[in-house]
């Protein structure tokens, strides 16, 4: 049973509690330990870790990283934490909940400089580092025991003190033999926390567990799969690939796959060229907006339906339309913030179809998400749009009684088709 010290990067191929060399209980033990190369680092509370790095006498304090009483939190300590408050929740009741909170206004130029310390801290460990958001990243260590003379293990925790040294904020590590079980793992241990899971005891690991934990598993995919049994992973662990394919639909092997803990995935320097969208040929040739706007706002729904599925949300919607000449006109948007909620992608994507009626027909319309970024972090709002947060709820409250009650239970009256209009896609 390898051991490491993550204080003095003692190791040890036998369990130890405590450190003979320097005394310390911070101890990693796993049968795996010194074979396991794929890591999930996590920054700890990352803009209040910042914040109370710039402002020591804050450190015992709770803060709150937001805007004012109407906007919604950015980040909060985990002093915070413990009082109840999290993050996208919003300011009112955050502050009912934790009244002595300290809050700060977000310095995003102060977290991107931090961020970019940290990421060149990874890529001295290796050139396999993929950035996943501003605080987090996945990074492959494999065959680097020689460069570093240790194993991936001892090496990551050196990182983790470098960073708490040269950057002052704390980081968690997951370690696992693949992408999916080292973002797992790292849920298990914060903050400043170091989790391994083996490929070995994974399927056994994760058979209690909700389904909820696999990441791109939302409320409203949760609720469809209740609905037909399934509300754990070892429930869904037990289909083999033909049943899956029959009950799950064509996602349901890789879904079952991801249920044992299974991912092929390789950590990419550069994130994977990707692309979700939604479009539709019309029965007839339309050049009114009032036309198009209900089969766009539909096309909206399916595009965040899929982002939410694939766990991405998009940056940035690309809209797409094609004249009855078959001449192709795209023209793009960027989001105030990442999101997977039509209302939001809808509200970017209007105003360009609006600019692009001139009387022309049009034989087709699509709508896409340009660029993807990372699921986790959408619509949690900010200064720029504090009524994110809201607009996700409701959708997501939608999507709930659809999902228990049959698609039409819940209509959006944008997506309805009024007289003399054509029937939405």
């Amino acid at each position: 049973m390898p051991s490491l010290c993550r204080d003095c990067f003692s190791c040890a191929d036998q369990p130890f509690r405590r450190c003979a060399a320097c005394g310390s209980a911070r101890v990693a033990t796993h049968p795996e330990l010194f074979s396991l190369a794929i890591a999930h680092v996590d920054c700890d509370a990352f803009f209040a870790s910042v914040e109370k790095r710039d402002r020591p006498e804050l450190a015992s304090r709770p803060v709150i990283v937001g805007g004012g009483q109407r906007g919604v939190v950015s980040a909060a300590c985990y002093v915070a934490r413990t009082r109840g408050v999290r993050s996208a929740m919003p300011m009112f009741k955050a502050l009912a909940a934790c009244p002595d909170a300290v809050v700060i206004k977000p310095d995003f130029q102060k977290y991107t400089t931090a961020s970019r310390q940290i990421r060149a801290l990874m890529e001295s460990l290796t050139p396999l580092v993929q950035a996943m958001s501003i605080d987090e990243a996945v990074l492959d260590l494999s065959g680097t025991e020689a460069l570093h003379g240790a194993p991936a293990a001892a090496a990551l925790a050196r990182f983790a003190r470098q960073v708490e040294r040269e950057v002052g904020v704390t980081v968690s590590i997951g370690l696992a033999p693949n992408r999916l079980l080292a973002k797992i793992a790292v849920e298990r241990d914060k903050p400043r926390g170091m989790a391994c899971i083996g490929a070995d005891e994974a399927a056994t690991l994760l058979a209690p567990e909700p389904v909820t934990i696999l990441p791109g598993v939302g409320p409203t995919f949760a609720a469809k799969l209740a609905g037909m049994g399934f509300t754990t992973l070892g429930q869904l662990q037990s289909l083999d690939a033909r049943e899956a394919m029959r009950r799950l639909g064509e996602d349901g092997p890789l879904l079952v796959a991801r249920a044992r803990g299974e991912d092929s995935r390789p950590v990419r320097p550069e994130r994977e060229t990707k692309s979700i969208s939604a479009e539709t040929t019309f029965p007839q040739d339309l050049s009114r907006a009032s036309d198009m706007e209900p089969i766009l706002w539909r096309l909206c729904e399916k595009l965040a339906r899929r982002l939410r599925d694939q766990g991405f949300a998009a940056g940035g919607v690309v809209l797409k339309l094609k004249t009855s000449r078959f001449a192709l006109r795209t023209r793009h948007a960027r989001l105030a913030g990442p999101s997977v909620v039509p209302e939001t992608i809808y509200a970017a994507a209007r105003p360009l179809l609006a600019r692009e009626v001139d009387g022309t027909p049009f034989r087709l319309i699509g709508i896409g998400a340009q660029p993807l970024v990372e699921g986790s972090g959408a619509d949690r709002g900010d200064l720029a749009d504090p009524d994110a947060p809201r607009r996700a709820a409701r959708w997501e409250a939608m999507e709930a009684l659809r999902a228990r009650f049959g698609e039409g239970t819940v209509r959006s009256g944008r997506g309805l088709a009024l007289p003399g209009r054509p029937v939405r896609p």
